[in-house]
C-alpha cells in the first residue's frame, strides 16, 4: 500500500516557529471583517428586506404603476406600501402574497413589474415609465 505523507515547515530562516501568529493574524482578519461587515448593515440597512418603511409622510398614487388599480392600491396600502419607494423595495413574493391573501378575484394579477416601474415613478423618470407601459399589458 502507498502511503503519502505531506510534511509543512512551519519554520522561519531564523529558526522560530511562525504557524501560531499567522494563525493568531487571520483569525484577526475574519473578526475584523465580521465586524466590518455588521457595522455596513446597521449603517446602510438591508435593502432586500421585505418593504422599505419610509413613514406614513409619503402616499403616492400607485395606481400610476400598470396593473394596480384602485383596490389593490388599497391591498397594498393594507399592507403597510403606501409610496412607489416602499413599492421599489418590496420583494415580489411580498407583493404575491398581498394578492393571494386578497382571494381569488386577484389571481389573475402578476406583480412581476410592479416594484421596477414603481422605482421608476420615484426617481421621476415618468417618460421612460410611459414607455414601457406602453408595452406592457396589466403589468407584465
Amino acid at each position: 500500500m502507498l502511503k503519502l505523507q505531506i510534511a509543512i515547515n512551519t519554520t522561519a530562516c531564523d529558526g522560530s516557529d511562525v504557524f501560531w501568529p499567522w494563525l493568531l493574524w487571520l483569525l484577526g482578519a475574519f473578526l475584523l471583517g465580521l465586524l466590518l461587515g455588521w457595522l455596513l448593515k446597521q449603517l446602510f440597512g438591508d435593502k432586500g428586506g421585505d418593504t422599505y418603511v419610509a413613514g406614513d409622510s409619503v402616499k403616492d398614487d400607485l395606481t400610476k404603476v400598470e396593473g394596480i388599480g384602485p383596490k389593490i392600491q388599497h391591498l397594498m396600502n393594507d399592507a403597510g406600501i403606501w409610496s412607489f419607494h416602499q413599492l421599489s423595495y418590496t420583494r415580489i413574493d411580498k407583493l404575491q402574497q398581498v394578492l393571494d391573501d386578497a382571494g381569488s378575484a386577484y389571481t389573475v394579477h402578476n406583480p412581476r413589474t410592479w416594484s421596477a416601474q414603481a422605482r421608476l415613478a420615484d426617481e421621476k423618470h415618468w417618460e421612460e415609465l410611459k414607455i414601457w407601459q406602453d408595452f406592457l399589458k396589466g403589468g407584465l
